[in-house]
């Protein structure tokens, strides 16, 4: 009597069954011989798709991989780090006061703008490197460069408001930075410490002149105009160090003063440039 075979996998069916016990194929496409079949055809295709099937599950997870990788990449916001620094711009190869490379803004006579990249300073001393940028901000002041200023005084300003001991020199530097963008507050601190330490120096009273006349205090701004007139002479001719530096600062403000005192305003030199 024949045996009945499994069409799927060659096993030997007991008879009357439905299924293979060993794959469970169904009985109903078994094949009838003396012995175990030879895979044909039929049998080729029945095994096809549990061979194929771990192979065709891992590769449609790998594509689904892909795809949520590149998704990321693609749709990925830049970052801060990634895009570079656009300077505002001057109209010449030195725009700015520096030089090529040194983190100046430059620019054609478009205006148009391009990354640049901020000083490299890291290798000066603190003092010199305040130095540095309230020279540049003084000079692009001087220029008109209004943009450039402001690009550059916050790093002047954090320059100074580092320093451990900074001079009474340093501390109107810095109130002159705060001065040119605009912010009374620093101005006033600034010339309110160099006051307490010497309650006569030219340039805490010319800085705080300023500072009240940013505020819009006329009265205040003309006392300090006053106090300056009559401390000049004797100041002066102590020769301190710092006069020699900011001379022409004082020079102007000493003209600046006569000029409210003798125009009856205190409020007409405001935020002077």
């Amino acid at each position: 009597m024949s045996s009945a075979f499994c069409a799927s996998c060659g096993a030997p069916l007991s008879p009357g069954a439905r299924f293979c016990h060993r794959c469970g194929q169904a009985a109903g496409e078994a094949v009838l011989s003396g012995g175990a079949p030879t895979p044909g055809v039929a049998s080729v295709r029945a095994q096809a798709p549990n061979q194929t099937l771990p192979w065709a599950v891992a590769a449609i997870a790998l594509l689904a991989l892909i795809a949520l990788v590149a998704g990321q990449r693609f749709n990925r916001r830049p970052a801060v780090a990634d895009t570079p620094v656009a300077a505002p711009q001057g109209s010449g190869p030195f725009a700015g006061g520096g030089n090529p490379g040194d983190g100046a803004p430059t620019g054609g006579p478009t205006g148009a703008e391009r990354p640049v990249r901020a000083p490299d300073i890291s290798a000066m001393s603190p003092d010199e490197r305040a130095l540095r940028l309230f020279n540049r901000v003084v000079s692009l002041a001087e220029q008109g460069k209004k943009d450039s200023v402001r690009f550059f005084s916050p790093m002047a300003l954090m320059a100074f408001q580092s320093l451990p001991t900074p001079t009474l020199l340093q501390r109107f530097e810095l109130g002159r930075i705060a001065q040119l963008v605009d912010v009374p507050e620093i101005a006033a601190a600034q010339a309110d410490t160099i006051l307490r330490a010497s309650p006569t120096h030219l340039l805490g009273l010319s800085l705080a002149s300023v500072a009240a006349g940013m505020k819009g205090s006329n009265t205040v701004q003309a006392g300090f105009d006053r106090r300056l007139l009559d401390a000049a002479a004797t100041e002066r001719a102590k020769n301190l160090p710092e006069y020699e530096v900011t001379k022409n600062d004082i020079d102007a403000a000493v003209a600046r003063a006569r000029t409210n005192i003798a125009g009856g305003s205190g409020g007409a030199a405001r935020n002077p440039k």
